[in-house]
């Protein structure tokens, strides 16, 4: 990592109706194999597994994450909007993602795919792209 020493993310709200229009679709990855950011925190880049991806109606991408903010043992989630600069890349996945509740509540789980270099957390979609 730089030296560089970015501005904290901002921590987004959850999705609310009607404000936020349709509900955002959501992709998890399984918890052996999820991407993963580095999120700067306290003057430190902290590594925080991805959780899920919301994409929102509007075009917003939020990644919901369990990280330690304090760098001690207290792991929290949080949900930050994708990108800003306290927000890195520390790896993707080389599962594909799963969507929906349903799907999830359906005890789907993701399928593998060979490993690839990325340039998101899942790749080039990470950026809304």
């Amino acid at each position: 990592m730089s030296d560089e020493k970015p501005p904290e993310p901002t921590e987004a709200r959850p999705w609310r109706q009607p404000e936020d229009g349709p509900e955002p679709k959501v992709k998890t990855w399984p918890p052996g194999d999820r991407p993963a950011l580095w999120v700067w925190s306290h003057g430190e880049w902290r590594y925080a597994p991805v959780m899920a991806r919301q994409d929102w109606a509007d075009g917003r991408v939020f990644y919901q994450v369990s990280v330690d903010l304090t760098g001690g043992t207290s792991v929290t989630a949080c949900m930050y909007q994708w990108p800003q600069p306290g927000l890195r890349v520390a790896h993707g996945s080389s599962s594909e993602p799963v969507s929906g509740a349903a799907a999830v509540a359906r005890g789907e789980m993701p399928r593998a795919r060979p490993h690839r270099r990325t340039e998101g957390p899942e790749g080039p979609a990470a950026t809304g792209s």
